[in-house]
């Protein structure tokens, strides 16, 4: 389980991001703090995997509290969710080593992206011993040469999760199961899925069954 420690001044923000942690598989919110002095503390105590930080807090800005972090929690990760929406401090926060900017309000499935993204990354790493170039470029998000865009309204972090999914499935697998296994939205799931289709990446079949539609079943074609 990635340990999750969650700051934001206001209670119930923090009420929600907690909750939308402990929606994604394989992470656990192991504290919540609502100050900078407590977020540093709490950071200290617990040695949580991932930092949520607010920017705008009530005793010290959260930059300064990413400062602090970066000098003293060298292996803590953070991921600002800010209503600041300035580029200088986008800039700021970048330059301080996080793993993303995620700018108030969002929905669960943005920061589930980049829940499952630092997990992905994590496991790349843990599973490395020595780096080649195209393992670097994995990590930092370089995209591959030849690689094409995704359609508007799909990110890598979630097509990467889809693709894991029927990668596990060999059978094929319809949207509904996919939405299942992946916590998406049926919709979402079967833009992901008819994405792959287009691409080349994967193949439907149309299983009939007694009355109505024939199903859409979805199978990943292995290179």
């Amino acid at each position: 389980m990635k340990t999750v420690l969650v700051v934001d001044d206001d209670f119930m923000v923090a009420k929600v991001h907690s909750g939308y942690v402990a929606r994604t598989p394989g992470f656990t919110v192991v504290g919540v703090a609502h100050t900078g002095a407590d977020a540093l503390q709490a950071a200290q105590q617990l040695k949580p995997d991932l930092v949520l930080l607010d920017i705008y807090l009530p005793d010290m800005d959260g930059l300064a509290v990413l400062q602090e972090l970066r000098s003293s929690q060298g292996d803590t990760d953070v991921i600002v969710i800010s209503a600041a929406n300035d580029v200088d401090t986008v800039r700021r926060a970048m330059r301080g080593g996080v793993l993303h900017y995620l700018i108030k309000p969002f929905n669960y499935s943005a920061l589930f992206d980049q829940l499952r993204h630092f997990a992905t990354l994590d496991e790349k790493l843990d599973r490395l011993a020595v780096a080649g170039q195209a393992d670097v470029d994995q990590v930092f998000g370089a995209r591959p040469r030849g690689a094409t865009s995704l359609p508007k309204g799909l990110t890598e972090q979630t097509a990467e999760l889809v693709e894991r999914v029927m990668r596990e499935h060999p059978e094929g697998l319809s949207a509904t199961e996919c939405a299942q296994l992946t916590e998406l939205s049926r919709v979402s799931a079967r833009r992901y899925l008819e994405h792959f289709t287009e691409t080349g990446k994967s193949e439907v079949t149309l299983k009939y069954g007694g009355t109505g539609r024939p199903e859409r079943r979805y199978k990943w074609l292995t290179t």
